[in-house]
C-alpha cells in the first residue's frame, strides 16, 4: 500500500474489485479470496451495501456489486470520444473481415476492454468489455505500450511478474520492449499465440495520453486456423482504415 494510504479505504476498493470480476460470493468466500481480516470485513461490508456499491441476496447470503457502480460508471467520460463513432466503425469492420474487432485502454501494464464487436463465426475469441489481459502478450496491449517513451514501458514491466502464458509468451522486460520497437517500425502489433494457443490478432495505437488523456489502440482477433498466407498484413489495412476513420472523426469533434 502507498504511504499515506487508508486501509480501510483501500480493502473497500478491493471488494468492489473484486465482485465486479466474480458473479457472487459468500463472507467466507471473500475472506478468503481477499484475505480480509474477519474483524472489520462486516464492518466494511456493512458499509458497503448501506451506501449501494454492493448488495447482499438475503436468500443466498452472497454478496454482489451493487447499482452505485453501475451508476458512477454512466458517468464517467474519459473515453466518450472514443465510443461515439468507435463501435459504430468496429462493427462495419467485422463485417468486413469476419472477425471480432476489440478497442482497449491502457492500465498500468493491462489492457482494458472499452468496445468489442465479435465475430459472427461460432469460433471466435470470448472476451468482455471491461476484461482485463497481460498487455505484454496481446497485440492490443504491446499497441497501447507502445505510446509510452521506452524508460515508461520497462519501469512498468519491472514493477509486476510477467506470466509466460503460451510457449511464444514474451517475459523478459527487453524482449517485450524489441517487440514494441519492431511494431512501432511497422506500424502495427501483433500477437502471434502469445496470448492463447491458436488465436492471433494485429493491432494499431488510435491515440495516445499526450493527444486526448487516453492512450487507446484497436485491434482484429481471429483463431490461426482462419488466417491466410498473407497475415498479418491482410488484416493491417482495413484495420489502418478504420483506424484513421476514428481519428478523423474524433478530431472533428475536438474542433
Amino acid at each position: 500500500m502507498e504511504p499515506g494510504a487508508v486501509k480501510s479505504a483501500g480493502r473497500a476498493l478491493e471488494i468492489i474489485e473484486h465482485l465486479a470480476a466474480v458473479e457472487a460470493q459468500t463472507f467466507p468466500q471473500l475472506l478468503k479470496a481477499l484475505e480480509l481480516p474477519r474483524s472489520s470485513a462486516h464492518g466494511l461490508l456493512r458499509t458497503l451495501v448501506a451506501a449501494g456499491w454492493v448488495e447482499l441476496d438475503p436468500a443466498t447470503k452472497r454478496y454482489t456489486l451493487g447499482l452505485k457502480a453501475w451508476q458512477i460508471g454512466q458517468r464517467y467520460d474519459g473515453h466518450r470520444l472514443l465510443l461515439h463513432a468507435g463501435p459504430s466503425l468496429m462493427a462495419k469492420l467485422t463485417d468486413e473481415t469476419g472477425e471480432t474487432v476489440q478497442m482497449a485502454r491502457l492500465d498500468g501494464v493491462e489492457n482494458v476492454y472499452i468496445a468489442i464487436s465479435p465475430s459472427p463465426n461460432p469460433m471466435r475469441l470470448a472476451s468482455n468489455v471491461g476484461m482485463r489481459l497481460h498487455a505484454h502478450a496481446t497485440g492490443i496491449g504491446k499497441a497501447l505500450l507502445s505510446t509510452l517513451d521506452d524508460d515508461d514501458v520497462l519501469r512498468r514491466l519491472h514493477q509486476v511478474a510477467i506470466p509466460r502464458l503460451t510457449a511464444r509468451t514474451l517475459t523478459q522486460p527487453d524482449e517485450i520492449l524489441s517487440a514494441i520497437r519492431r511494431g512501432r517500425d511497422l506500424g502495427f502489433f501483433v500477437d502471434d499465440e502469445e496470448f492463447i494457443d491458436g488465436c492471433r490478432c494485429v493491432a494499431i495505437p488510435i491515440t495516445t495520453t499526450e493527444e486526448t488523456g487516453v492512450a487507446a489502440a484497436m485491434s482484429i482477433t481471429m483463431p490461426t486456423s482462419r488466417t491466410d498466407d498473407l497475415w498479418p498484413y491482410s488484416m493491417v489495412e482495413p484495420l489502418r482504415r478504420t483506424v484513421r476513420h476514428l481519428r478523423a472523426d474524433m478530431a472533428l469533434e475536438l474542433a
